[in-house]
């Protein structure tokens, strides 16, 4: 099959976004609610999201900036806080994170306008979102803006709240409970329902089953 080639520096950035976001599938996608310094509340889906590292915990977000260069609700209140919450995203809770996405006034709320409901949380002033499965509470580590339009943000985890049917008091996940979607392109989302597992195996193993193959 012929691979086509694609020179992203000859394209507008719309077409390298397209591309992108096509084929890197399926994201994950970050409800993030944060707490201006007056204590107005915002909540914003973001899929440019994905955990980092655990030693130190981290989560990594692309945030955009509005096309006038000026910096979005949840990138104003990071800077002014410090402080973010990252509400993961169910099957049940998609409806509701897509009208976080709608481009409201500064006077509406989201959440309001959601239907969604708030629960404090336990070491940063912005509240997690009581529908989410899981909940990570986070504080900025480092902000790295690239270009005007893009800022990478680094957040280090310090708490976590997660439904009792979806991680039990070892740490696994129920995946039929948890009910995660993924982002893919345009309007498109994705289940997890057909969930298969492979087992990683060691060198030696590796070096066991080759030599089968071949005496085989």
């Amino acid at each position: 099959m012929t691979m086509r080639s694609i020179a992203l520096d000859t394209l507008p950035d719309d077409r390298v976004y397209k591309i992108l976001c096509s084929l890197v599938i399926p994201r994950p996608i970050a409800l993030v609610s944060s707490m201006s310094a007056k204590g107005e509340v915002n909540a914003a889906p973001f899929s440019f999201f994905n955990v980092f590292s655990e030693a130190p915990p981290l989560v990594v977000l692309g945030l955009q900036h509005k096309p006038d260069h000026s910096a979005k609700d949840t990138t104003l209140n990071i800077q002014e806080t410090g402080e973010f919450v990252v509400n993961l995203v169910d099957e049940a809770l998609a409806e509701a994170m897509n009208i976080c996405a709608t481009d409201f006034p500064a006077e509406v709320s989201e959440i309001a306008a959601a239907g969604l409901t708030t629960a404090a949380s336990t070491l940063v002033k912005p509240p997690r979102i009581a529908e989410a499965p899981a909940a990570l509470e986070c504080r900025r580590e480092v902000s790295l803006a690239f270009g005007p339009q893009r800022e990478l943000l680094v957040g280090r985890v310090m708490h976590v709240h997660v439904r009792e049917d979806v991680m039990n008091e070892r740490f696994d996940v129920d995946i039929e409970a948890y009910k995660p979607i993924g982002r893919l392109y345009g309007n498109l989302y994705t289940r997890q329902h057909d969930v298969f597992a492979l087992n990683r195996v060691s060198y030696a193993d590796w070096q066991a089953s080759q030599a089968n193959k071949r005496t085989g």
